[in-house]
């Protein structure tokens, strides 16, 4: 009679839990926190109404030398309707350059609730050239936040 291993019975419970926790942890490490602080920037008027708020969280803040990343979110009154259907809110990731004060798009995804909240209608991951910043308007505002000297 050959010699053979049966798996224990026993230890597979624990085998299924420990994979179960081990995906949760996983998961729970690499969505980031559900709850950004948004701080409020500033926010286009048209005809004395406002269009959209846009927002930043400071804790996305990274500088690299000059260059600084951060992500704003677009808070909008009225429902938008180009690139993918119609949404309310956008999470934006861009980068400055302070030194240059150029702003590039690095990313994008866009909600059906306000406030990043609701579905995600559409996303784009392309990177946009960079483009000088305006010397009014609310790049200056972003950019203005990220190359602040604090």
């Amino acid at each position: 009679m050959p010699f053979t291993i049966r798996p224990s019975g026993r230890l597979l419970p624990l085998a299924y839990c420990s994979c179960v926790w081990s995906l949760i942890t996983l998961l729970g490490l690499s969505v980031g926190p559900v709850c950004a602080e948004w701080v409020d920037v500033g926010s286009k008027v048209e005809k004395g109404l406002a269009v959209y708020t846009v927002y930043v969280d400071p804790t996305t803040i990274r500088r690299n030398g000059d260059v600084v990343t951060l992500w704003a979110l677009f808070d909008f009154k009225t429902i938008q309707s180009i690139v993918g259907g119609p949404w309310l809110s956008s999470k934006t990731q861009r980068q400055f350059d302070c030194v240059e004060e150029r702003v590039r798009l690095l990313g994008f995804m866009t909600f059906t609730g306000n406030m990043g909240s609701g579905e995600p209608v559409y996303s784009n991951s392309e990177e946009s050239k960079w483009e000088p910043v305006a010397p009014d308007g609310i790049d200056r505002k972003l950019w203005e936040v990220a190359c602040s000297k604090k």
